[in-house]
């Protein structure tokens, strides 16, 4: 007699409507024991490292710097390198730019517009004026080139993944827009610097199973993630190996991410310096 046996659930997996919406305020700052969102099969490292010593960074540090979204993930992104006193304001930009848009055009415009509507949101905010403001958009990209947002619900989550398994590579595409409000009356009033991420990810076609799938989406784990699947939890299962920065896959390419904070955190002089270069050239 076999000893196998069905494991169902004591509970219905939520709503997607109701797994989308966040289970609390996300606070200012992350808890140091929490782990960073790591590669596969590496130990995550807890929050209780030293931030980085550097002037851009040194410069917002006590003063207001906006995330223009809600995710977690981000968030734990930017704390590990410092940025840990952050306020989580999710932008109020409608994600319903046209499919038409090349992928690159569509999230890099996406992401500039989130940090657009929550400058002029909080710029003249009680709190006083926000020092830095950073936005992104994810998207994840079919063989096909069709542009894969967050699954509404689970039919389409299902074929989502099943389509990311059978036609190939796919990419992830983040885009990063990072402001930062000039002291000068300079139109428009502020820095402002983009970046757009490429990663290939491909599924191992041999491991992901129709089964697995709905094993996957049952636990209802990439129900807020572009593409449907998390690769720094659960769906790491389902990646065969990926091309590029593992931190775009998980929703911000870090190491530009910074790169963008120096660049608008320059002196107004410099940055001035190189407009009247351009001007002259």
């Amino acid at each position: 007699m076999s000893n196998s046996h069905t494991l169902t659930p004591a509970d219905p997996p939520p709503s997607y409507e109701d797994a989308s919406r966040p289970t609390s305020q996300p606070s200012s700052a992350p808890d140091s024991t929490n782990p960073l969102p790591s590669p596969m099969g590496q130990i995550p490292r807890p929050l209780t490292i030293r931030p980085l010593d550097l002037p851009a960074l040194n410069k917002v540090r006590g003063k207001r710097v906006i995330l223009a979204s809600q995710s977690p993930r981000r968030r734990q992104l930017l704390a590990s390198i410092g940025l840990r006193d952050i306020e989580c304001i999710p932008s109020a930009f409608p994600e319903n730019l046209p499919k038409s848009l090349s992928p690159f055009e569509y999230v890099l415009q996406t992401a500039t517009n989130k940090a657009i509507e929550v400058y002029r949101r909080e710029i003249d905010s009680e709190k006083g004026e926000p020092s830095l403001i950073i936005a992104a958009d994810t998207v994840v990209v079919s063989h096909k080139g069709d542009i894969l947002e967050k699954p509404k619900g689970q039919v389409e989550h299902i074929r989502m993944l099943t389509t990311l398994r059978d036609t190939g590579d796919h990419k992830v595409y983040t885009a990063v827009a990072v402001m930062a409000p000039l002291e000068s009356a300079k139109d428009p009033g502020y820095n402002l610097e983009t970046h757009v991420e490429e990663t290939t990810v491909k599924f191992d076609s041999n491991v992901v199973t129709d089964a697995l799938i709905l094993s996957y989406v049952m636990t209802r784990e990439g129900i807020d993630k572009a593409g449907g699947y998390g690769i720094q939890g659960t769906g790491s299962i389902l990646v065969e190996r990926i091309e590029g920065t593992y931190d775009n896959v998980v929703g911000l390419p870090l190491r530009a991410t910074l790169q963008l904070i120096e660049k608008v955190m320059e002196p107004e002089d410099e940055t001035e310096d190189e407009y009247t270069q351009s001007d002259d050239e």
